[in-house]
Parts: structure tokens; sequence; C-alpha cells
């Protein structure tokens, strides 16, 4: 095998022999000491790794701390949020991945906790241990980057990035991105005279046009997956679920109703009835389930590794916020997906507009 190889990641295919090279890049000690970090001081963006291809990056590990610098460490707490991943691939003029750091591997609002899916994992202590297992290939050049949008703590950053070459770059092979999105509220509408049962079940959409976007995507690609968070704005004694929001993929333009149309948004996340209890799988899970009456801070994952959506010019994924996209709540999100190159660029919002709500 001269190139990516043929072969999958399963148990049954270790056996097979592979022509490829394994490579690292780490924060380790080049004078040898124990300091095994990078320092990283606010407003700067350092390089952790830059490889010349073809090759595929098969797993990210990462863990950071706060320095204090004499401040409270409540100063600067949603460092979660202000650290960015940025990912370019092949001398690209735009990242392919440009997201949140916590958001990046499964959880959001700037939290961490333990959890565990197939490809992304927050490890002990307390989640602190990011692992990333998404294959990336690139035929030319990769280069990760750490960006920090701290305004007064430097950071202590300790990685690995795990690699291999190979002597050939295989065509069908994509490119991995992710984006980060948010609506601080979504668009929703006000209760008014609606009872509760009214406002939260009642109303028509039949077009998708008001639906949180999760991606909009050109090329050919498919798309692996979502990290998912609401923060409940509604303060109410009534029933006061956030969900109930289909979700809708228009893959190559296609018009209302889309092929692909569920029927709620713990039914797209494979959980069921409202859910207020934390559960982990390899390819769904929720690892933030909010408070009483479903207040709060909540976090889904839904991976497509056994179930990619392919398109082959365009994609819009999108769900609604409550039915008939009615509520006015925090939404955030991450898509993942696998596309070929040039792509449209993947943006983020600046870092006042993603600093998670007070609680």
């Amino acid at each position: 095998m001269a190139g990516y190889g043929d072969f999958g990641s399963s148990l049954r295919d270790l056996p097979r022999l592979r022509a490829t090279r394994r490579g690292r890049v780490s924060s380790w000690d080049r004078t040898g000491g124990n300091a095994d970090n990078v320092r990283i001081r606010p407003g700067e963006a350092r390089t952790l790794a830059d490889i010349p291809g073809p090759g595929v990056i098969t797993h990210i590990w990462c863990t950071v701390a706060l320095d204090h610098a004499g401040r409270p460490p409540e100063v600067e707490a949603d460092h979660l949020r202000r650290l960015v991943l940025r990912i370019t691939w092949d001398d690209q003029p735009h990242a392919a991945v440009l997201v949140p750091l916590g958001d990046f591997f499964g959880v959001g609002h700037a939290r961490s906790l333990n959890h565990s899916s197939a490809p992304l994992q927050m490890s002990p202590q307390d989640g602190k241990g990011f692992n990333c297992w998404f294959a990336m290939p690139f035929a030319g050049r990769a280069r990760i980057e750490l960006v920090s949008e701290m305004s007064v703590k430097p950071v202590t950053f300790y990685f690995y990035v795990d690699y291999e070459t190979y002597p050939e770059p295989d065509p069908e092979l994509a490119y991995f991105h992710a984006q980060w999105r948010r609506q601080n509220p979504t668009d929703g509408i006000e209760q008014g005279d609606q009872s509760n049962h009214e406002y939260l079940h009642g109303g028509s959409n039949t077009d998708g046009a008001g639906n949180f976007v999760l991606l909009e995507a050109e090329g050919r690609g498919h798309y692996v997956g979502t990290v998912l968070n609401v923060q409940n704005l509604r303060e109410t004694g009534e029933w006061n679920w956030y969900g109930e929001g289909d979700d809708m993929f228009f893959i190559d333009g296609e018009p209302w109703p889309p092929r692909l149309h569920g029927t709620g948004t713990e039914d797209y996340f494979n959980t069921a009835w409202c859910p207020t209890q934390p559960y982990q799988a390899p390819y769904h899970g929720l690892t933030l389930a909010g408070g009483e009456n479903w207040s709060g801070q909540v976090s889904y994952y839904r991976f497509h590794v056994e179930d990619p959506i392919v398109f082959e010019r365009s994609i819009r994924a999108t769900i609604e916020h409550g039915h008939a996209n009615k509520r006015r709540d925090d939404v955030s999100s991450v898509a993942y997906w696998y596309q070929t190159l040039p792509a449209l660029p993947v943006t983020l919002a600046p870092v006042a507009e993603r600093i998670p709500r007070p609680l």
C-alpha cells in the first residue's frame, strides 16, 4: 500500500500490514527538562504543528491551564471559548477548522467534563484531557494553530499531534472541516396570549427558512456530525421543554420538504421524551442535561460515523429552535464534515459574541 491504504480502523483490520510512517509533534521540553508545555500569551497565535504531506493526522491530545497572573480565578474562566483551534490544509487561503477549543472537543458553554464518544473525548481530571480521533488527511501540508483571544491571562498548553505520512496522496480522500455557529438568542417569538401548549406545540413550518443553521457548505463531501448547545432563556413555572425542533437537511439544493426531515431535537440526537439524564455512547450523547424544568445549559452530540450524509454539490444542515422556530434561546453548535477543496471560507464570530451567558 503506497498511500493512505484501504484498511479501516476496526479491531479486525489491525493485523493488516501498512506502509505508512508514524510521526508526532508535541510540546515536549527541548532542553530535556520537564517543562513539557508551551506558554501562550494573550493575543498570540501559536503554531503547534506544521507537517509536510502527503499524510493524515490520526489523533490530537491537549490540555490547558490558566495562569491567573495575579487576577481572581473567575476572570476569563470562560477561556475554552476564548482559545481557538485553527487548522489549515495545503496552504489554502482560509482555515478549514476554526472552532473554540472546548466546543471542538465536544462540550459547549466553555465547560469541560468527563465524556466519551468515539471521535471526541474529554478525559479525567474533570474532562481536562481533550482527545480527537477524527482522521484528517492532507496532500501537501497541515498547519495546526492555537489562537489566544484572552485579554489578560496567559495559558499553559500541553499537546500531542500524532500523524502518519505516506508516499502518494489519495485523490479520493476529502479534507476535514469544522465550524462553530451561534444565535444568541434565536429569532423566535414572544408567547403573548398563547397558552403554554400552543406556544410550544402550535403553528407550522413549511419551508425551514427560519431554522437554526448548523452548516452551509458547497462542494463534494459528507457531513459527519454536530455538537449542539442550548441555554434555556425562558423563565416560567410552566412546562419549559426547549426542544421539539425538527432537523432538516437540504442536499444539493433540493426544495422543502427535504429527503432528510426529522421529528424533534432529542430524536435527532437519538434520545427520547425530553431527556433530563446525562448519557454517553460512541455516536450520540447528552453531556450536559440542564437543570429543573429543562433550565440552564445543555449540550448534545451526534456523530454520523456509520451513516454520513453525502452531498455532491452543497448541503444546508438545519434544525428548528423549538417547534416552528418559536423558541428564543441561546443556541450554538459545531458542525464536522469532510469535503473537497476549495471550500467556502469557515468563519468565526468575534470573541465578545462567543462568551457564554452566566448561569
